[in-house]
């Protein structure tokens, strides 16, 4: 299990993509845990997970703890493959159960109602290749390989 777990590759692909997929993600994470970027903080964000989305609370909490603390392992390189997979539920999730009604786009021009799941799909995407993959060179994962 932990040979699958920090396997990865030297290639520097997954380093590119581990990048990006923490500036694009962090954000949004730390409006759930922090208020910060405009969001409604901790307490906001699981009052309208569990209020208006009718999710139970534990899910409440492991959403907004993932996408806070999901990408900060995927910059270190650390559980890759588990923080990445772990994203990629909740993107997909987003997608289906917040995003679906408001079509495939993305609301540049402020016309929808809310934003459409394109973004979920593009992360989702960027995720699946980091869990197939993993970290690759300069993450934490490749220096544990072979130390178990």
């Amino acid at each position: 299990m932990f040979d699958y777990l920090f396997s990865t590759s030297g290639d520097i692909v997954p380093l590119i993509l581990r990048i990006t997929a923490f500036v694009v993600i962090f954000p949004h994470g730390a409006q759930k845990l922090l208020g910060w970027f405009g969001g409604y903080g901790f307490k906001g964000t699981y009052g309208f997970f569990t209020g208006q989305l009718k999710f139970p609370g534990i899910l409440a909490v492991l959403i907004i703890l993932g996408e806070s603390f999901g990408p900060v392992l995927l910059l270190v390189g650390f559980l890759t493959k588990f923080a990445a997979a772990s994203i990629a539920i909740i993107m997909i999730g987003a997608a289906v159960l917040a995003h679906r009604q408001n079509g495939f786009f993305i609301n540049w021009n402020g016309n929808q109602q809310g934003e459409g799941y394109e973004f979920h799909i593009l992360a989702a995407g960027l995720l699946v290749a980091l869990v197939l993959g993993g970290a690759g060179v300069y993450s934490v994962d490749f220096n544990l390989i072979g130390k178990f």
